[in-house]
């Protein structure tokens, strides 16, 4: 029987690249998606992969989506948590809604998906969890106090679980993408995406399939042996 996989915000940029790769190796994969369901719609029926709509700040909706998906599709062996929003402004300017939302979806997400699937996994033996966090949770970026937490949580939020799941063959690990070629840093202004680029040595924007790729190596079968670890794949922009 096929793995099955849950990838939140699974149908769009990084997260549409994870969820066919994961399809293209034989994984049954349910893509989450919080509210577009035309972009939804066209993701399932360009890919074949079905797509499941719910909030992943909201704990009860992960609880009730997780179990929709393993009634339908069996039991969950592998999350991504993806999703993610941001809410970009200084602290001087950001509000408390501002601060609060992107630490509730970017955060309490990974929280809210472990929270469903993780006792299921250790009572089976096996699971593969993998957080995408970022490089400005590393590195922290001007005008992101929000995201910034968010994401460097994720990361010790990877660590601390990962000791809870080793002996149960449940591993947890993160990657912690650079800048990547979607929707979201396609909208940056061309002079401010090109002083980005200048400071990435390799001199490009990474792309959504290089970090699919990390996420199949770290939830392939041959994988046990890898917890706790971040992967940084960033164009040497920051070496953490």
């Amino acid at each position: 029987m096929a793995r099955v996989a849950i990838v939140t915000g699974g149908t769009r940029g990084i997260g549409e690249a994870i969820s066919v790769a994961l399809k293209d190796h034989g994984i049954t994969v349910a893509a989450n998606y919080a509210g577009n369901e035309e972009r939804a719609r066209a993701f399932t029926e360009r890919t074949g992969i079905k797509s499941y709509k719910w909030d992943v700040a909201d704990h009860q909706a992960c609880l009730d989506g997780v179990a929709q998906v393993e009634a339908e599709l069996g039991p969950v062996d592998i999350v991504v948590n993806n999703a993610g929003i941001t809410r970009d402004s200084t602290l001087l300017k950001q509000t408390w809604e501002q601060w609060q939302e992107v630490i509730d979806t970017n955060l309490g997400g990974c929280f809210n998906m472990a929270k469903a699937a993780f006792p299921g996994m250790r009572e089976r033996g096996w699971g593969r969890i993998v957080n995408i966090g970022s490089i400005n949770g590393q590195a922290g970026q001007y005008g992101q106090v929000n995201y910034a937490a968010a994401k460097s949580g994720i990361h010790g939020f990877t660590k601390a679980l990962a000791q809870e799941g080793a002996r149960f063959g449940v591993t947890v690990n993160a990657i912690a993408p650079g800048y990547i070629d979607t929707d979201m840093v396609a909208a940056v202004p061309p002079d401010v995406l090109a002083k980005i680029v200048a400071k990435i040595p390799v001199g490009r924007l990474g792309k959504a399939e290089e970090i699919a790729r990390g996420v199949l190596f770290l939830t392939g079968e041959d994988s046990g042996f890898v917890t706790g670890s971040t992967l940084s794949i960033n164009g040497g922009q920051h070496m953490y």
